[in-house]
């Protein structure tokens, strides 16, 4: 069965999150549907994207699970974004946590170093 996911973020600050939310995905939108939105490809099928919806700002919990953990984190520090919080489960998954401008979480998470 085929699944395309869309994860929503609900904001106050549009032009800041799409700028925060650049530097955390590490590319400007993949498309503007109208102007309160932006969205993001993550993979295939699957976006992330931000909406103008004041009252609901600072609620969203997503976590992106990925491959290349390592590396991914390096490169959203080296875009002068660094995590809130970094974990390993007893299991040996990393989890690091950062939170946009408006409180909202967003997690990647990684398979245990070999």
């Amino acid at each position: 069965m085929a699944l395309d996911l869309f994860a929503g973020i609900s904001v106050s600050d549009y032009a800041a999150a799409v700028d925060w939310y650049t530097k955390l995905l590490g590319a400007p939108p993949s498309f503007l549907p109208n102007d309160i939105e932006a969205v993001w490809e993550v993979g295939e099928h699957q976006y992330l994207y931000i909406e103008v919806v004041p009252e609901h700002a600072g609620h969203a919990q997503h976590t992106l699970f990925v491959e290349d953990f390592e590396a991914r984190i390096q490169a959203i520090s080296e875009r002068g974004i660094e995590p809130a919080k970094r974990e390993t489960y007893d299991n040996g998954v990393r989890h690091v946590t950062y939170y946009d401008p408006e409180g909202n979480e967003i997690s990647y998470g990684g398979a245990p170093l070999e």
